[in-house]
């Protein structure tokens, strides 16, 4: 597989899994033509929607719905009826499906968990993560407190990117930099990582699939294979699971930039 073809395929790249995560369908960040771009260049046999894929939270506050986010739902839909087994587990945001959980409707499934047996055999356990957060879990008003801060950074974040895209530049998340960069934000990601890793060792899995805290990454949490598919809000990204049963993390930022590239060195080797 060559770099042109993870950022650009001439055809659907087939593989065997894909992750998302944190889509928050129903609000004004969520990056819904970026999502709809990256599901319409795979073909997977089993997709994860990894919780809080709608935003009930904010839907119960005033209704914000465009085309472009039942172009998602409409997407997903389309693969579940071309054969992709679509798998659905709860979060926190879509905590409302969670007494539905356990239905099956054709080759949707509604769960507050799963389990996910890769290529070469690993057991993994796919969960939102919500209830390993202290905040969400016991102080809710602490929750919709910070979901508000939160939203400032996010709307700063729009604005940036209206202008960078204006001027051809790529996506960048001036949020996800931040989190880098704020000491009490940092612990609670480790905190968090923790929490989930001892959770799945008490499982007996081998490593945990989750999303919730909007920051993507693969890295080993002591004896646990970590994995998070991050967001559609923030920082656009998934996890894909190819037929040896390698997991990669995608990034959208780095799919531009690649992209950027490729088509720089396609004008200077372009006959004169």
């Amino acid at each position: 597989m060559t770099s042109a073809q993870l950022v650009k395929p001439t055809r659907k790249q087939r593989v065997r899994t894909l992750w998302i995560s944190d889509v928050h369908l129903g609000t004004r960040d969520c990056q819904a033509e970026h999502l709809s771009h990256f599901l319409k260049s795979y073909h997977a046999d089993r997709i994860y929607l990894v919780g809080d894929i709608i935003d009930g939270w904010k839907l119960r506050g005033g209704m914000y719905w465009p085309q472009a986010h039942t172009n998602v739902i409409r997407r997903l839909l389309t693969m579940s009826k071309r054969g992709t087994e679509v798998i659905y587990v709860t979060g926190n945001h879509d905590e409302f499906l969670r007494r539905y959980s356990k239905l099956v409707l054709g080759n949707i499934q509604l769960v507050d968990q799963a389990e996910h047996v890769t290529a070469d055999g690993r057991r993994l356990l796919v969960i939102h993560g919500d209830q390993f957060d202290v905040i969400t879990r016991y102080h809710r008003w602490l929750a919709f407190l910070g979901d508000s801060a939160y939203e400032f950074t996010l709307t700063l974040n729009r604005w940036l990117n209206h202008w960078r895209a204006r001027y051809g530049y790529g996506y960048w998340s001036l949020s996800a930099y931040l989190k880098h960069k704020v000491k009490t934000a940092v612990s609670f990601i480790s905190d968090f990582e923790q929490a989930i890793a001892h959770e799945c060792i008490k499982q007996g899995f081998q490593g945990v699939v989750c999303g919730h805290i909007h920051h993507a990454e693969i890295r080993r949490v002591g004896e646990v294979e970590y994995l998070n598919c991050g967001d559609w809000v923030e920082s656009c990204t998934a996890l894909i699971e190819h037929w040896d049963g390698t997991i990669e993390l995608y990034r959208l930022a780095d799919a531009q930039a690649l992209e950027a590239r490729l088509a720089e060195q396609a004008k200077v080797i372009q006959p004169v």
